[in-house]
C-alpha cells in the first residue's frame, strides 16, 4: 500500500504534507493540483509533517489536497537510448513536450521504449558476476553502449542464459541471473538508479594518473586538467565562462559529454541546442551531438529542479562510466544550484550560514565533487568522469561561499579574471590565481614526462616564474614609469607578454587555433620559453617593446597556420632569423 497524505501548508514550492503513513527523506510524491500531477521530492520529516519541494509552481494548489507517496527516492531510466537527447532536470525528454513552455505535471518518457537495438551479447551461462559485470552490448550511436547486470543487485550471481544476438526492446529479458539462493532474476536493457547516490559498482578508486586534454593551451600547458579529475571556472559575468565551456566540450579528449545547464539564462543554451547538432567532432569525424547529452534547466524553470539536474547529470555520467568510457560532466552554473539550496534551506526555516547559504554547503559541494574520478571496473577496464564546473560569484567576489567551498573539493582552480575580460585577453584565465593541483602528483609527473617530454612540470613551472615577475615589473614600471626603472624591467614584462599573447591567449572563433593539439602546444611553448631564456641587450625600453612586439605579432601569424604546414614553418624561420639578429 502507498502511504498517501494531504496538503497542510504551502510556502511557495514548499508543501507541507500531514502523511497517514511512513515517509523516507528524500522519497518521491506526486503532489494533485486538481486534475494536474506534480512530482515532489520530501526534504524533511517531522513527525507525521513532511516538507516537500515541488519541481513545478505551486499556484492554485489548496489545503486538503491529495498527496501520493512513491517509496523511491528521485531515480533516473538508464538504457540504450540516452546520447544526443535533450532532458530537463527530472529527464523528461524536452523534444516530446508541446508547446514553447512546459506545462505543468508535464512528464515524458526518457527513452523510446518501442525502439528495438541489436543486441549482442558478451557473457555466457555459467558466468560468475555482479554488479556492472557487462552481459552484452548494443551500438548506440557509435559508442558501444554495454548492457550490465543492474546497480541495484549487490550479490553475487551466476548467469543461467543470455539472449543471442538479435533485436530487442529495452523492456525484453536479455539475461536471467540465479542468485546463491537458487532464486532467478530476469535483466532486461532498462534499469533505475536514485540520482542522490553514487554508483559504486567498481573494484578500485585510484587517483588520476592521466592528463584530459582540452585543446586549450592555458589549461593543458599552464594548469593540466587529469582525466577523472575535478575542475571549476570562477569568473564575473561577461568573462567567457560559457565560451570556454563549449570550447573544452567540443574539443576535449572524453568519449560522452554531459552538459547540465542549472539555471543558464535560456539564450545561451539555445546557442547549444543551435550549435552542437552541425559541429563534427574533430576526433571521430562524427556529429558532435552523438555523443553529448543535454541536461537543461534554464533559469525560468523551477527553481527546485536546479538541484535535481546537476545530481541527474552526474548519475548518468557514472552510468557511462561504468561501461569503460571517459565521461565528461560540465555544470553551468553551479551558483545557481547553491541559490536554489539556499532557498529551500531558507524557507525550511534552518539556521542560515555565511551569505544565508546552508550551514552545510561545504559538505554539500564536497560529497557532490568526491563523486567524480577514475575507476577500476570489476571486469578489470578501467572508466572515469570528469568533472568541471562554473560558478558565477555576484561582482566577481572569488571570496563568496560557493567559490571558497568549491575550492575546498575541487583540485582545479581557472579563475576567470574580469581585467583580462576588458583587455580581450581570452580564456580570461589568470595565470597567476589559477592553479591544478594534479602537477603535484607523481602519477602525472610521470605521465607528462613519457607523453610529453622528461622534466616538462619544471617547465610549466619556469613559465609561471616568468609570468610572476614580469607582472611585479609592470607594478614599478606603472608606479614610477617609463623611463623610472631600468630597461631589464621592461625586457622581463614584455618576456611575460610573449608568454601571455602566445601560449595563454587563444582564438574560440578561428577554425586553426581553437583547437591546439599537444605536440603543436610542447613546440610552440619550448620555442616561447627559449626566448624568454635569453640575454638581450636593448638600448632603451622603447627598443625593447618594439622587437617584442614585432616577436609577437610573427608568433600569432604562426598560431592561425596550419600545423606543419608550409606557412607554419615559414613563420617559425623568421622568428628564428629575427631573433638571432637581435641576440648578434
Amino acid at each position: 500500500m502507498k502511504t498517501t497524505g494531504r496538503v497542510n501548508g504551502i510556502i511557495s514550492n514548499i508543501v507541507i504534507v500531514k502523511a497517514d503513513g511512513a515517509v523516507g527523506q528524500n522519497e518521491i510524491c506526486y503532489v494533485w493540483a486538481g486534475d494536474t500531477k506534480m512530482m515532489a521530492e520530501v526534504i524533511k520529516v517531522v513527525g507525521d509533517a513532511a516538507y516537500v519541494q515541488v519541481f513545478d509552481s505551486t499556484r492554485g494548489l489548496k489545503i486538503g489536497d491529495k498527496v501520493e507517496f512513491e517509496g523511491h527516492m528521485l531515480e533516473v531510466t538508464l538504457a540504450p537510448g540516452i546520447l544526443s537527447r535533450n532532458y530537463d532536470g527530472l529527464q523528461n525528454d524536452l523534444e516530446k513536450m508541446d508547446g514553447l513552455f512546459i506545462a505543468r505535471g508535464s512528464i515524458t518518457d526518457p527513452v523510446d521504449f518501442n525502439a528495438e537495438w541489436e543486441f549482442t551479447p558478451l557473457a555466457k551461462a555459467g558466468d560468475k558476476v555482479s554488479a556492472a559485470s557487462w552481459l552484452g552490448e548494443v551500438k548506440e550511436q557509435w559508442v558501444m553502449h554495454k548492457i550490465m547486470v543492474p546497480f541495484t543487485m549487490t550479490d553475487s550471481y551466476t548467469v543461467k542464459s543470455v539472449a543471442k544476438a538479435s533485436k530487442y526492446k529495452v523492456t525484453d529479458t536479455v539475461a536471467t541471473l540465479t542468485d546463491a539462493e537458487g532464486r532467478d532474476h530476469d535483466v532486461t536493457m532498462v534499469q533505475k538508479w536514485p540520482v542522490k547516490q553514487a554508483v559504486r559498482c567498481y573494484t578500485e578508486k585510484p587517483r588520476p594518473s592521466r592528463v584530459m586534454i582540452t585543446g586549450v593551451r592555458a589549461i593543458d600547458t599552464f594548469n593540466p586538467m587529469a582525466e577523472g579529475g575535478t575542475g571549476f571556472i570562477p569568473g564575473p559575468f561577461g568573462a567567457g565562462k560559457t565560451v570556454l565551456q563549449h570550447a573544452i566540450s567540443k574539443q576535449a579528449d572524453a568519449d560522452v559529454i554531459i552538459m547540465v545547464a542549472c539555471g543558464e539564462r535560456a539564450n545561451e543554451v539555445v546557442e547549444i541546442f543551435k550549435e552542437f547538432p552541425e559541429l563534427i567532432d574533430p576526433r571521430t569525424g562524427h556529429n558532435l551531438m552523438e555523443r553529448t547529452i543535454i541536461i537543461c534547466n534554464t533559469s525560468n524553470m523551477p527553481v527546485a529542479a536546479r538541484e535535481a539536474s546537476v545530481y541527474t547529470g552526474m548519475t548518468i555520467g557514472e552510468y557511462y562510466r561504468s561501461m569503460g568510457l571517459k565521461v565528461l560532466v560540465m555544470a553551468d552554473s553551479t551558483s545557481r544550484w547553491a541559490q536554489a539550496l539556499r532557498e529551500m534551506s531558507n524557507r525550511l526555516e534552518e539556521l542560515p550560514g555565511q551569505d544565508a547559504f546552508p550551514m552545510d554547503l561545504s559538505a554539500i559541494i564536497s560529497n557532490f565533487y568526491s563523486r567524480a574520478g577514475l575507476v577500476k571496473l570489476v571486469g578489470g577496464e578501467t572508466g572515469s568522469v570528469t568533472f568541471l564546473g562554473t560558478v558565477s560569484p555576484a561582482g566577481g567576489n572569488l571570496k563568496e561561499p560557493v567559490t571558497e567551498s568549491t575550492k575546498k573539493a575541487a583540485r582545479c582552480f581557472y579563475a576567470l579574471s574580469q581585467g583580462r575580460a576588458d583587455s580581450k585577453r581570452y580564456p580570461a584565465i589568470d595565470p597567476l590565481e589559477s592553479y591544478s593541483k594534479y602537477l603535484e602528483y607523481p602519477e602525472i609527473r610521470e605521465y607528462l614526462d613519457g607523453q610529453i617530454e622528461k622534466d616538462w612540470v619544471d617547465l610549466v613551472y619556469a613559465g609561471k616564474t616568468i609570468v610572476q615577475r614580469g607582472k611585479e615589473a609592470n607594478d614599478q614600471i606603472n608606479i614610477l614609469g617609463d623611463d623610472g626603472v631600468p630597461v631589464e624591467y621592461h625586457e622581463r614584462f614584455w618576456k611575460s607578454e610573449l608568454i601571455d599573447f602566445v601560449i595563454l591567449q587563444q582564438d574560440a572563433f578561428d577554425d586553426i587555433d581553437a583547437n591546439c593539439p599537444i605536440e603543436r602546444q610542447q613546440m610552440m611553448y619550448k620555442m616561447v620559453l627559449g626566448i624568454c631564456n635569453q640575454t638581450f641587450s636593448f638600448a632603451d625600453f622603447e627598443e625593447c617593446s618594439q622587437f617584442f612586439k614585432g616577436l609577437i605579432n610573427l608568433f600569432r601569424q604562426m598560431n592561425y597556420s596550419e600545423w606543419k604546414s608550409e606557412k607554419f614553418e615559414g613563420y617559425r624561420k623568421q622568428i628564428e632569423q629575427y631573433v638571432s639578429e637581435k641576440t648578434k
